[in-house]
């Protein structure tokens, strides 16, 4: 694997800075992960050990980890995290549910989570990767028992 790494900041190192930080787009973090593991200096190298170590979605942990590896730094895998990515989920979720008609389909509730708390749409979506609809759905008809 020939990746030409560079010790300089990167030219746009800011605009990296805040995509790392965008907590709706896991998409975006993930493209900064990219970009800024191909620069070997210590702004970039932080910023990918703060991902690795934080980030609510692992695949992004799991790119930051491949990325400083391949850049040489002794990091270890944190384990996927169990239970809820964020806080109060559940009950984030049951209020969504609850600000819905009786009888809403499981595509309202889609979209009126996006809407209103697309944080926690982008951190499950990212996290659970093509199972998400899947996930969602069924977390959705068992608030609907309740």
């Amino acid at each position: 694997m020939n990746i030409e790494l560079t010790n300089e900041i990167p030219e746009n190192f800011e605009e990296l800075k805040k995509s790392a930080n965008r907590t709706s787009n896991w998409r975006e973090r993930l493209a900064a992960v990219e970009a800024l593991g191909q620069f070997n200096d210590e702004q970039s190298i932080h910023i990918l050990t703060r991902l690795m170590n934080n980030d609510a979605v692992y695949p992004i942990q799991e790119a930051a980890y491949r990325k400083l590896k391949a850049l040489g730094e002794d990091v270890k895998l944190p384990s996927r995290k169990i239970g809820d990515l964020i806080k109060g989920t559940g009950k984030i979720l049951v209020r969504i549910k609850k600000s819905l008609p009786d009888g809403h389909t499981f595509e309202e509730f889609k979209m009126k989570l996006q809407k209103m708390r697309s944080d926690v749409y982008d951190t499950y979506e990212g996290d659970k990767g093509a199972d998400f609809d899947q996930w969602l759905e069924a977390t959705w008809a068992s608030l609907l028992k309740k």
